[in-house]
Protein backbone atom coordinates (compact mmCIF):
# COMPACT_ATOMS: atom_id res chain seq x y z
CA UNK A 1 0.00 0.00 0.00
CA UNK A 2 1.87 3.33 -1.51
CA UNK A 3 0.17 6.31 0.87
CA UNK A 4 1.34 9.63 -0.05
CA UNK A 5 1.04 12.89 2.45
CA UNK A 6 1.14 16.55 0.02
CA UNK A 7 0.54 20.27 1.30
CA UNK A 8 -0.19 21.40 -2.07
CA UNK A 9 -1.04 24.64 -1.27
CA UNK A 10 -3.87 25.79 -3.07
CA UNK A 11 -5.41 22.12 -5.16
CA UNK A 12 -6.34 24.58 -7.88
CA UNK A 13 -3.00 26.25 -8.58
CA UNK A 14 -0.85 23.28 -7.62
CA UNK A 15 -3.44 21.75 -10.83
CA UNK A 16 -2.30 24.57 -12.89
CA UNK A 17 1.32 23.35 -12.05
CA UNK A 18 0.97 19.93 -13.27
CA UNK A 19 0.02 18.26 -10.35
CA UNK A 20 -2.10 15.86 -12.02
CA UNK A 21 0.44 14.69 -14.38
CA UNK A 22 2.78 14.21 -11.38
CA UNK A 23 0.42 12.02 -10.04
CA UNK A 24 -0.65 9.78 -12.50
CA UNK A 25 3.16 9.04 -12.63
CA UNK A 26 3.66 8.68 -8.87
CA UNK A 27 0.53 6.26 -8.60
CA UNK A 28 0.22 6.63 -5.09
CA UNK A 29 -2.74 3.90 -3.86
CA UNK A 30 -3.74 6.55 -1.52
CA UNK A 31 -3.18 10.27 -1.13
CA UNK A 32 -3.49 12.65 1.56
CA UNK A 33 -4.02 16.42 0.94
CA UNK A 34 -3.93 19.46 2.79
CA UNK A 35 -4.27 23.10 2.30
CA UNK A 36 -6.53 22.30 -0.63
CA UNK A 37 -7.99 26.07 -0.32
CA UNK A 38 -11.25 25.45 -1.95
CA UNK A 39 -14.27 23.91 -1.68
CA UNK A 40 -15.10 20.85 -3.54
CA UNK A 41 -17.70 23.00 -5.54
CA UNK A 42 -15.08 25.09 -7.05
CA UNK A 43 -12.82 21.84 -8.55
CA UNK A 44 -13.01 20.26 -11.47
CA UNK A 45 -13.49 16.55 -9.61
CA UNK A 46 -13.59 14.30 -12.79
CA UNK A 47 -9.87 15.57 -13.15
CA UNK A 48 -9.04 13.32 -10.33
CA UNK A 49 -11.33 10.54 -11.77
CA UNK A 50 -9.48 11.00 -14.81
CA UNK A 51 -6.46 10.68 -13.45
CA UNK A 52 -7.37 6.66 -11.95
CA UNK A 53 -9.10 8.15 -8.56
CA UNK A 54 -12.64 7.60 -8.52
CA UNK A 55 -13.01 7.81 -4.65
CA UNK A 56 -12.02 11.65 -3.21
CA UNK A 57 -13.18 12.79 -0.44
CA UNK A 58 -13.19 16.76 0.49
CA UNK A 59 -13.32 18.46 4.17
CA UNK A 60 -13.06 21.92 3.84
CA UNK A 61 -12.81 24.61 6.45
CA UNK A 62 -15.94 27.23 6.58
CA UNK A 63 -13.51 30.38 5.32
CA UNK A 64 -13.07 30.00 2.20
CA UNK A 65 -9.44 29.93 0.08
CA UNK A 66 -8.47 28.65 3.95
CA UNK A 67 -6.50 25.22 5.03
CA UNK A 68 -8.86 22.35 3.63
CA UNK A 69 -7.72 18.67 3.84
CA UNK A 70 -8.80 16.15 1.24
CA UNK A 71 -7.82 11.75 0.60
CA UNK A 72 -7.67 10.71 -3.09
CA UNK A 73 -7.50 7.13 -3.43
CA UNK A 74 -8.12 3.87 -6.17
CA UNK A 75 -9.76 2.05 -3.89
CA UNK A 76 -13.07 2.54 -1.82
CA UNK A 77 -12.47 3.10 1.26
CA UNK A 78 -15.21 1.50 4.07
CA UNK A 79 -15.80 4.25 6.11
CA UNK A 80 -14.83 8.25 5.94
CA UNK A 81 -15.03 10.07 9.43
CA UNK A 82 -14.78 13.61 8.58
CA UNK A 83 -13.44 16.22 11.17
CA UNK A 84 -12.91 15.28 15.06
CA UNK A 85 -15.56 15.94 15.77
CA UNK A 86 -14.34 19.10 18.20
CA UNK A 87 -15.79 22.21 16.48
CA UNK A 88 -12.64 24.76 16.70
CA UNK A 89 -10.67 21.87 14.63
CA UNK A 90 -13.63 21.35 12.18
CA UNK A 91 -14.28 24.51 11.47
CA UNK A 92 -10.85 25.01 9.44
CA UNK A 93 -10.68 21.66 8.00
CA UNK A 94 -7.97 20.01 9.28
CA UNK A 95 -8.63 16.18 9.41
CA UNK A 96 -10.10 13.80 7.70
CA UNK A 97 -9.92 9.80 7.77
CA UNK A 98 -10.39 6.88 5.34
CA UNK A 99 -10.73 3.60 6.68
CA UNK A 100 -9.40 0.39 4.07
CA UNK A 101 -10.17 -3.01 5.95
CA UNK A 102 -8.52 -2.29 8.81
CA UNK A 103 -5.71 -0.07 7.79
CA UNK A 104 -7.11 3.89 8.82
CA UNK A 105 -5.12 6.52 6.83
CA UNK A 106 -5.58 10.55 8.23
CA UNK A 107 -5.15 13.53 6.38
CA UNK A 108 -4.10 15.78 9.18
CA UNK A 109 -2.96 20.22 8.89
CA UNK A 110 -2.08 21.15 11.77
CA UNK A 111 -1.91 24.85 12.44
CA UNK A 112 0.87 26.74 12.03
CA UNK A 113 1.76 29.27 15.28
CA UNK A 114 2.52 32.34 13.52
CA UNK A 115 1.65 34.56 16.76
CA UNK A 116 1.04 34.99 19.53
CA UNK A 117 -2.78 34.00 19.39
CA UNK A 118 -2.06 31.18 16.92
CA UNK A 119 0.79 29.51 18.90
CA UNK A 120 -1.61 29.21 21.69
CA UNK A 121 -4.41 27.78 19.21
CA UNK A 122 -2.24 25.86 17.95
CA UNK A 123 -0.70 24.22 21.16
CA UNK A 124 -4.53 23.84 22.28
CA UNK A 125 -4.90 21.77 18.89
CA UNK A 126 -2.16 19.38 19.96
CA UNK A 127 -3.42 18.75 23.08
CA UNK A 128 -6.84 17.86 22.26
CA UNK A 129 -5.84 16.06 19.19
CA UNK A 130 -3.33 14.05 21.19
CA UNK A 131 -6.41 12.73 23.37
CA UNK A 132 -8.64 12.42 20.24
CA UNK A 133 -5.71 10.25 18.82
CA UNK A 134 -5.57 7.92 21.99
CA UNK A 135 -8.82 7.24 22.09
CA UNK A 136 -9.18 6.56 17.93
CA UNK A 137 -6.10 3.98 18.36
CA UNK A 138 -8.37 1.91 20.75
CA UNK A 139 -10.98 1.48 17.81
CA UNK A 140 -8.42 1.86 14.68
CA UNK A 141 -5.19 0.05 16.37
CA UNK A 142 -3.53 -0.01 12.12
CA UNK A 143 -3.40 3.96 11.87
CA UNK A 144 -1.48 6.59 9.34
CA UNK A 145 -1.46 10.05 10.29
CA UNK A 146 -0.26 11.72 7.25
CA UNK A 147 -0.01 15.25 6.58
CA UNK A 148 1.79 18.52 7.36
CA UNK A 149 2.26 18.73 11.45
CA UNK A 150 4.33 22.34 11.10
CA UNK A 151 7.08 21.02 13.36
CA UNK A 152 10.13 19.93 12.91
CA UNK A 153 10.78 17.29 15.48
CA UNK A 154 15.38 17.22 15.88
CA UNK A 155 17.87 19.33 14.72
CA UNK A 156 18.49 17.32 11.70
CA UNK A 157 14.94 18.42 10.03
CA UNK A 158 15.51 22.15 9.92
CA UNK A 159 18.40 23.57 7.97
CA UNK A 160 19.41 26.19 10.60
CA UNK A 161 18.86 25.12 14.74
CA UNK A 162 20.28 27.53 16.22
CA UNK A 163 18.51 30.71 14.67
CA UNK A 164 15.27 28.58 14.39
CA UNK A 165 15.13 27.92 17.95
CA UNK A 166 12.64 30.45 19.39
CA UNK A 167 10.64 30.02 16.33
CA UNK A 168 7.45 28.69 16.29
CA UNK A 169 7.40 25.27 14.28
CA UNK A 170 11.00 24.49 16.59
CA UNK A 171 9.82 25.54 19.98
CA UNK A 172 10.75 23.30 22.54
CA UNK A 173 7.67 22.96 23.26
CA UNK A 174 6.42 21.83 19.98
CA UNK A 175 9.30 19.28 19.67
CA UNK A 176 8.56 17.52 23.31
CA UNK A 177 4.89 17.09 21.73
CA UNK A 178 6.49 15.45 18.51
CA UNK A 179 8.65 13.34 21.42
CA UNK A 180 5.49 12.39 23.48
CA UNK A 181 3.31 11.75 19.88
CA UNK A 182 5.95 9.19 19.11
CA UNK A 183 6.58 8.00 22.68
CA UNK A 184 2.93 7.04 22.92
CA UNK A 185 2.93 4.74 19.95
CA UNK A 186 4.07 6.02 16.60
CA UNK A 187 7.00 5.26 13.83
CA UNK A 188 8.42 8.50 12.43
CA UNK A 189 8.00 6.21 9.10
CA UNK A 190 10.90 8.40 7.21
CA UNK A 191 13.29 8.53 10.24
CA UNK A 192 12.85 4.48 10.59
CA UNK A 193 14.49 4.30 7.51
CA UNK A 194 17.19 7.32 7.01
CA UNK A 195 18.81 9.24 9.83
CA UNK A 196 20.68 11.50 7.08
CA UNK A 197 20.56 15.64 7.94
CA UNK A 198 19.33 17.59 5.16
CA UNK A 199 16.25 16.60 4.35
CA UNK A 200 13.69 18.90 3.83
CA UNK A 201 9.72 18.90 3.08
CA UNK A 202 9.24 22.91 3.27
CA UNK A 203 11.41 25.23 2.01
CA UNK A 204 10.35 29.04 1.67
CA UNK A 205 10.06 31.08 -1.28
CA UNK A 206 11.98 33.91 -0.26
CA UNK A 207 16.12 34.00 -0.28
CA UNK A 208 15.96 31.16 -3.04
CA UNK A 209 15.48 28.50 0.07
CA UNK A 210 14.55 25.86 -1.97
CA UNK A 211 17.58 25.44 -4.26
CA UNK A 212 19.83 26.04 -1.85
CA UNK A 213 18.02 23.53 0.20
CA UNK A 214 17.47 25.67 3.03
CA UNK A 215 14.60 23.70 4.46
CA UNK A 216 12.33 22.16 7.36
CA UNK A 217 11.22 18.76 7.58
CA UNK A 218 7.39 19.42 8.76
CA UNK A 219 5.71 16.36 6.77
CA UNK A 220 5.34 13.32 8.45
CA UNK A 221 3.86 9.94 8.01
CA UNK A 222 3.12 8.91 11.50
CA UNK A 223 2.62 5.18 11.15
CA UNK A 224 1.19 3.21 14.26
CA UNK A 225 3.14 0.95 16.21
CA UNK A 226 1.41 -1.94 15.29
CA UNK A 227 2.34 -1.16 11.32
CA UNK A 228 5.34 -1.15 12.15
CA UNK A 229 6.65 -4.58 10.57
CA UNK A 230 4.56 -3.66 7.92
CA UNK A 231 7.03 -0.57 6.66
CA UNK A 232 8.90 -1.34 3.07
CA UNK A 233 9.87 2.35 2.26
CA UNK A 234 9.75 5.91 3.37
CA UNK A 235 10.96 8.76 1.19
CA UNK A 236 10.73 12.49 0.35
CA UNK A 237 9.91 13.41 -2.96
CA UNK A 238 11.79 16.67 -3.64
CA UNK A 239 11.48 16.56 -7.14
CA UNK A 240 8.05 17.23 -7.06
CA UNK A 241 7.70 20.81 -7.54
CA UNK A 242 4.01 22.16 -7.42
CA UNK A 243 3.67 24.08 -3.95
CA UNK A 244 5.98 25.38 -1.20
CA UNK A 245 5.91 21.84 -0.15
CA UNK A 246 7.07 18.57 -1.48
CA UNK A 247 5.19 15.14 -1.22
CA UNK A 248 6.30 12.25 1.38
CA UNK A 249 5.66 8.76 0.91
CA UNK A 250 5.23 5.53 2.61
CA UNK A 251 5.12 2.33 1.86
CA UNK A 252 3.74 -0.84 3.61
CA UNK A 253 3.30 -4.77 3.30
CA UNK A 254 -0.21 -5.43 3.98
Amino acid sequence: MKIISYNVNGIRAAINKGFLNWLQIAAPDVICLQETKAMKEQVDLSLFEKAGYPYHYWFSAEKKGYSGVAILSRMQPDHVEFGTGIDYMDMEGRNIRADFNGISVMSLYLPSGTNINRLEHKLQYMADFQEYIDRLKQERPQLVISGDYNICHRAIDIHDPVRNARVSGFLPVERAWIDDFINNGFVDSFRHFNQEPHQYSWWSYRANARNNNKGWRIDYNMVSQPLRDKLSRAVILPEARHSDHCPIMVELNV
